[in-house]
Formats: C-alpha cells, structure tokens, sequence
C-alpha cells in the first residue's frame, strides 16, 4: 500500500503508531514485536547478514535458486534422483551457518555449522558421483553407503532440531526406531523385522525414504512457487490486494476487519506460510482492527483465521496441495476444485463473523474518502494480474505445475525488468509499441518453448544496467532469488524429514494396522473414523507445520477413509483442513501466538476467537465427508437421488444456512444482540443441520425457521416500543 494511504487512514487515529513495514523480504524497518514473533516461528526471517559470511551464503541461495530453474525449465537435465538429492544438498549447505549466523553463535560454532553444512551436501555430490554404480547395487549397498547414508540422516535429523525444534525430528526418530526395533513389539504392532543396512538403503537412498514424493514435490512443484510468491511480492503485489480490499470493504460496517479478511487471504494464495503471513500483514490490519474497535484477541483470531485459510484458497493454494496432487497422481486443477466451494464458505463464514461482530458492538467503517479506489488500483497495476492469470489458464489446460509456475515466474521476471526499461523511453507511444512487443515475446513460448523467454530476461537484465533505476531492478530480483531460497528451507526439511514416515509405513506396512484401526472403528460409526482422524490431525499439528502433518496423517488414514466409502481426494481434504487448523486451535495454536505480540494480548486468547471465527471449517470437512458433492465430487445418496448439480446447490445452501446461525450464536447478535435462548436454539438449529441422519435436515430447517422468526419478532417489538 502507498505510505501517503496509509499516512490517510491513520491519521484519523492520531494515537496510533503507522506501521513501517511493508513486506520481509525488502529491507524495510519492522516493528519490534512483529519481529520478535517472526523470528520466535521462523529463525530465518531476518535477511542474510552484512558480513562475508553472510555475502557467500548470499551467492549459495542465489546459486540453489539458479539451479532450481535450471532443471525446472530443462535448461540442465539430471535424473530426478539427482535433482531430490542436490536439492537436499543445497539446505543442507545453508541451514547451519544461516542458524549460526541468526542465533549469533561464537566463531566456534560457525565453523562447525560450516563443516557440517559442507559434510550434508558432501552426500549430494557422493549420489552424483556415484549414480549409475548406486543403480546397479540396489538393496545391496557397501560399506561406504551405509556410512554415507548415516551421515544422510544424521545431518538431517540436526539441521530439522535446528530449525523447526525437536517435535518433527522426534516424531521421525520414532518411526526409524520402529524400523530397528519394531519386530520386538507384540501383535499386531509388530513386523518381521529388517537388517541394518536394509532401512539404511531404503532411507538414504532411491525413492522412498528422504528423497521421496515429498521432496520431489519440494524440489520441483513447491520451490518454483515459492519464487513465483516473492517476485509477485517485489512486484507490488501485495499493495494491490491492500488497496483493492480497502477500496472495496473499507468503508462498509466492520470494514478494518474486512479488509483483513480480503487481503490476508489473498496474500496467503501467493506467500505459502499462513504464520509468516499473520506477521507481515498483520502489522496493519490488527492495529487497524484495534482502533476501529474490535477487541484485541479477536482483532489477532480474524487475522490468524484469513492468513491460515490462505493455504487453502484456489487458483494458487499452499504447498500441500501440490503434495496431495502428486501423491493421489491426479492433475492439480482436481485439488483445485475440491477444494473451490468449501475455501469460499470459509472466508465468508469470516466474513460474516467480523460483520457481525461490528454489528454488536457498532463499528463504523473507515471514511470512504480516505481510501484508496479498488477500479483504479487494478487500472494502474492490471498487469500484475497477467502472471497469475496466465498460471492459472495453465494449470487447468491440463499443462504440468512445473511447467505452468515455470511460465508464471518468467512472466512476473518480464514485467518486474520491464518496467524500468518502459520507464526510460521518451514517449507513451514508445510504452506501449515496448509492452505489445513483450508480450507477444511471452506468447511466443506456446511455439518456440522457453528458450524465447530466457533470451529476452537476458536481454532485459543487459538494458537495465544502462538505464535508470535498471541495475536497483536487476539486484532487487537477485535479492528475490536469495530470499526465495530462503523461504523454502523449512518447507524442505520438513518434506525431508517426513519421508523418513513415509518410508517406515512403505517399508514395515505400519500404516496397515493404523488404517485397520480406522475401519474397524468405522464399521460400526464413520464419524467416530473421522473424528479419531481430526484428533490425530489437530495433536500432531501441535509440534509440526501442516505439510508434515498433512503427509502423516493422509498416509495412515487415506486408504483407510477409502476402504469405508469416502473418496480418497475428499478424504484427503478432510485431513488438509484440520492440519490448516491445527495451527488456531489451542492450547498450542502456532498462528495465533504469532499474532499475540501484534496485537498485544494472550495468544490463548486469540485462538479462542480464531476458533469461533474459523467455525466453518471444522463443520465443513464432516459435510463433505456425508455429501461429497460440496467438494464437487461425485457420489452420495443426495447426488444419486436427484443429481449433480441439485445435490451441490443444496449443500451449499444449507453450509451458508448453518454459518448464518452458528455466526449468530457464537457472536450473540442478528438484527440485534440475541437473548441466550436464542442463541440457543441457533445452536441446535445449526448442529443438526451439519448432521446427517435422518429428517435432521427437516428438522434443522424447521428449527432455523424458528430462530430468524423469534429474533425477528422480539426486535421487532423492541423497536416498535422505542418508537
């Protein structure tokens, strides 16, 4: 957002302090507590530091960054074995010194994370060197791999403690110890047991344990979109969801607490970390919300809410829906349009919490004249929108992620070297003649490939040094190459170390007793199945980020949901909600003691409110799970009886009917504050309608009938005798 907007809004609110920040990623000053909350859930935030050391791990995440593109656009062709394992290599190399560095550990320790740093990526340069000899020996590895694939683990299991404390590595040891020990355990927890060097091999190398579908998805799809994210970022991006959210809810009822629902939620499509997100936009909508009125943990619980459900909001959703694709082996526009309907009743379950909540407590909204236009934000930076747009048509003409994040991030590169170049031609014909011809260059990838596309990056990166404000351009775009490398570490250890899971329930089928568990559990009731299945989603989304609980969870409890009739991609989208959730339900709610020292209360507090406000998505999963077609899928006795399209129409007519009335009760206002019998009978009236037994829709209508129609009257009343 423009500092003068900014500057506007604010100064109707003289006692507040502006905030300064406008993105992690740009150098630009941060408020201290934003700080302290960012570093507290991400030790890398802070940028590479100002010192040699910190210039040559500068050139290591500039030099990962290229060698992703590299083999993303087939400019290097490697084996995908070898991609996985340089991928690995290359975080490896940058997580230990980049702690050091970040934690301000002695020399001493710097030149231990060195040494380690350099052993980790060691065993990326052994897998090359030895690749096709590695082939030939499989399941029969020498003395050497054993020892090479211990030290694979090892410096994995530390750079994982390092960076994301000891739940997932824990977590993982576990599973490895099962590996070793388990044919000790009794029946039926027992397997027939493996040799040491067997769960060596098939952990350190080949596809199952760490170089597994979770890391290729990490060195392909994911990091692809995570530059894809920062270039949108440096962009301008972000100002443009800002002013168009505040042009368009700012000045309704509760606008401050709109304008963070919009906006947070389409920066988490492009940022892929809900808690980074709670932080960076954060720092203006919760003291926004606080001074328009909203108490301060509800203020932190609406942002919290938006950020996480960022992750799950098409076209571009977070990580683990590139992750769910591959593993169910089905195109990502699939995840997308299961996941389409419930993200939109998500966000206007928000919505209609924070309008309610204004409504409570009488929330103006800001003064339209001190708001930006949302027409004429779009109007100045319309072409931001063309990367994005242009991803989107690929990812659902049927063209690969790879691909379509490959084209999406040439793109933004166009636009981004672009428009220093536009800026120094002397006439706006000129402009325009620049921008028509750039922009057939682009399309001209669709017949000549991307050769074309890297040849006019090359030539915009050789006139930008020469012209003005050219060579800010090119450093600000290297910059985004380091940072974005950054960015992924933690997603990359994380798909790292789960695969260590992964290849426990490959190798030892310890997902089969689990999974038998579930459907022995289901036979009698489905939803104890799914309840046990959120349990185990919400506890271990208490230690660890959502890609790993995700992965964890769908693992063991997939096959299961499948074998007892629900469709494995909703089943999976059942479990990819209560990971996202995990992260607003207490008592450790990761997202929202982010948002605490922002908005300056208990982070336990703010879950609570994060937990009203994101009622839709514990409702929603279950819904799906009776009534698949919410997720437009096929299947369900509502669908088989009257059809397709009627069974959709009617889910989502009674999901918005019980959002209305769970909002209502939970926020204790409609028209006008409801009495607690009210509320109430809102209560009831919402919770059959979730349930699906018989005549509890019938029921549930009748009763929702009954509750607007008491409200109704007693307002009515009242304002007939104020009157």
């Amino acid at each position: 957002m423009h500092a003068r907007t900014l500057e506007a809004i604010f100064n109707r609110l003289p006692e507040m302090t502006l905030p300064t920040h406008t993105g992690t990623n740009s150098g630009d000053t941060i408020d201290p507590d934003a700080e302290a909350a960012l570093e507290m859930h991400d030790p890398l935030a802070k940028t590479f530091p100002d010192t040699i050391e910190g210039r040559i791990l500068f050139a290591i995440a500039v030099a990962f960054s290229l060698f992703q593109l590299a083999t993303a656009a087939h400019v290097v062709d490697l084996p995908s074995q070898l991609v996985r394992s340089f991928h690995v290599g290359f975080l490896m190399l940058l997580i230990f010194p980049l702690m050091a560095a970040a934690r301000h550990r002695p020399t001493a320790w710097h030149v231990v994370a060195w040494t380690i740093a350099c052993i980790g990526f060691a065993v990326a340069l052994y897998q090359w060197w030895e690749y096709k000899a590695l082939i030939l020996r499989s399941g029969d590895p020498t003395g050497l791999d054993i020892i090479v694939g211990c030290v694979a683990l090892a410096v994995l299991f530390a750079a994982a403690y390092l960076l994301m404390g000891p739940a997932l590595p824990f977590l993982s040891g576990l599973f490895l110890l099962y590996c070793f020990f388990g044919h000790l355990l009794p029946a039926p927890l027992n397997h027939r047991g493996y040799d040491f060097s067997q769960v060596i091999d098939h952990m350190a190398f080949g596809t199952e344990g760490i170089y597994g579908i979770p890391t290729y998805v990490s060195s392909t799809y994911i990091f692809l979109f995570i530059l894809f994210g920062a270039f949108l970022e440096r962009a301008g991006m972000v100002q443009l969801f800002t002013d168009v959210s505040l042009g368009l809810v700012g000045s309704s009822r509760g606008g401050a607490a709109k304008v963070s629902v919009i906006s947070s939620g389409m920066m988490g499509t492009i940022s892929g970390s809900g808690v980074a997100n709670v932080v960076t936009t954060g720092q203006f909508t919760i003291p926004l919300m606080k001074k328009f009125g909203y108490r301060p943990e509800f203020a932190g619980g609406v942002e919290a809410t938006a950020s996480m459900g960022g992750q799950i909001m098409p076209p571009v959703m977070g990580a683990v829906a590139f992750i769910m694709a591959e593993t169910l082996d089905v195109p990502y526009a699939e995840v997308v349009k299961a996941a389409l309907v419930p993200a939109i009743l998500y966000f206007a379950s928000a919505f209609w919490m924070v309008h309610l909540e204004a409504g409570k407590r009488n929330l103006l909204g800001l003064q339209a004249s001190e708001l930006p236009s949302a027409k004429l934000a779009i109007q100045k930076q319309w072409h931001l929108i063309l990367p994005l747009a242009v991803l989107v048509y690929l990812l659902f003409s049927g063209y690969t992620p790879l691909f379509a994040g490959t084209v999406g991030l040439a793109l933004t590169m166009l636009l981004i070297l672009g428009t220093p170049v536009a800026a120094a031609l002397p006439q706006r014909a000129m402009r325009y003649v620049f921008w028509i011809a750039l922009g057939l260059v682009a399309g001209a990838f669709f017949k000549y490939g991307l050769g074309v596309v890297g040849a006019a990056i090359a030539a915009l990166i050789a006139v930008n040094l020469v012209v003005r404000n050219g060579r800010e351009t090119v450093w600000s775009s290297v910059v985004g190459l380091a940072e974005g490398a950054k960015t992924a570490l933690s997603v990359g250890i994380a798909c790292a170390i789960v695969g260590i899971i992964i290849g426990t329930m490959t190798l030892t089928g310890a997902a089969t007793t689990f999974g038998g568990f579930i459907v022995s559990v289901g036979e009698s009731s489905l939803f104890l199945s799914l309840l046990l299945t959120m349990i185990t989603c919400i506890i271990l989304g208490m230690g660890i980020p959502t890609i790993p609980n995700y992965i964890i969870t769908s693992s063991l409890a997939g096959p299961a949901l499948l074998e007892l009739g629900v469709p494995l991609i909703v089943s999976h989208m059942f479990v990819f909600y209560f990971g996202i959730l995990a992260d607003l339900t207490p008592p450790v709610a990761l997202a929202c003691f982010a948002a605490a020292p922002i908005a300056k209360t208990s982070g336990f507090r703010i879950s609570l409110e994060a937990v009203k406000v994101a009622a839709a998505g514990f409702v929603i999963p279950y819904m799906a799970i009776y009534t698949p077609a919410l997720m437009l899928q096929d299947g369900g006795p509502l669908s088989q009886a009257y059809g397709y399209p009627v069974a959709v129409a009617y889910i989502v007519f009674k999901v918005l009917i019980a959002i209305a009335l769970w909002g209502a009760a939970v926020i204790g206002f409609l028209k006008d504050k409801m009495t607690w019998p009210e509320r109430l009978l809102a209560v009831i009236a919402a919770g059959t309608l979730i349930a699906a037994l018989p005549l509890t829709d019938e029921i549930g209508f009748g009763l929702a009938i009954l509750a607007f129609a008491v409200h109704w009257w007693r307002t009515r009343r009242l304002t007939s005798a104020a009157q």
